[in-house]
């Protein structure tokens, strides 16, 4: 088997939207620079993600130079969004956490509550290094995270994708595979290695980059809705249910803390260091 490489990295700026495959990023100490800083709340300031709203998927945000995001989704024209001036903040909730952040404006509420079809605000993280802990079960102290759903990044492998979609093939729904990578949404994704070999990991390098395995990445329903059309099936659900099921938790993928600060490129050495 080949040595382990980094395949491929993704940015989400905003929250429960697509996002973009660049060919490197730096890795802040919440996650990859400009990931999640941006994220959409209905008019009890609780987020909006594809979990209720699988339109979502078909929302596409990169970041801009400074911060600013560029959005655009069929039948819009293209939106950008600078980074909103200090002042005010708003109190997002997000699962179990309350957060400040500060709103983006009118244009861009209007933009995306007229995409999809209720009342939303867009807000801005504009102090991750501050605002929103890690979960403390998991985490060290004064580490932070970005609008992400609990860890500053994900972590995938190919093998593991192959070796999923070969038991949908074998399952009761075989017509919904094969799944890509992005029905999981990672950040990064390793290739040349053992189907799943990250339930081993406890720590991994990057390049330069030193991370830490927090936790086993529970799914939920966002995995079922093609990031293309914003349609949803079945699987992977059902087949992780069967096949990946750990404790309460269908699993794919593992949650990651860094260790250290830097950059990482496509094509980088992946290293298991435990």
């Amino acid at each position: 088997m080949s040595k382990p490489v980094l395949h491929s990295i993704h940015v989400y700026p905003l929250k429960a939207a697509a996002g973009y495959d660049p060919h490197e990023a730096v890795v802040e100490p919440w996650g990859p620079a400009g990931d999640r800083r941006w994220v959409l709340t209905d008019d009890k300031n609780r987020i909006i993600t594809q979990r209720a709203r699988p339109r979502m998927a078909l929302v596409r945000a990169e970041t801009l130079a400074g911060g600013a995001i560029l959005v655009s989704a069929p039948g819009r024209e293209p939106l950008t969004v600078p980074v909103p001036e200090p002042g005010g903040t708003t109190t997002v909730e997000i699962w179990n956490d309350k957060v400040e952040a500060v709103p983006a404006g009118v244009a861009a509420d209007a933009w995306f509550s007229d995409f999809l079809g209720i009342a939303v605000r867009l807000a801005h993280l504009d102090d991750p290094a501050t605002r929103r802990p890690v979960d403390p079960l998991f985490a060290r102290p004064g580490e932070t995270v970005s609008f992400a759903d609990g860890y500053p990044l994900l972590v995938t492998t190919l093998a593991s994708l192959d070796a999923l979609n070969a038991l949908i093939a074998q399952g009761d729904r075989p017509e919904e595979g094969p799944l890509p990578m992005d029905r999981f949404r990672p950040n990064i994704v390793v290739d040349g290695t053992a189907a799943w070999a990250e339930d081993g990991w406890s720590r991994i390098a990057v390049g330069e980059v030193v991370l830490r395995v927090a936790k086993m990445c529970g799914r939920c329903v966002v995995t079922t809705t093609d990031q293309k059309t914003a349609e949803r099936g079945r699987e992977p659900l059902r087949t992780l249910a069967r096949h990946r099921r750990f404790g309460d938790k269908l699993v794919f993928g593992q949650n990651l803390v860094p260790e250290s600060p830097g950059s990482v490129r496509v094509g980088d050495p992946v290293r298991i260091l435990e």
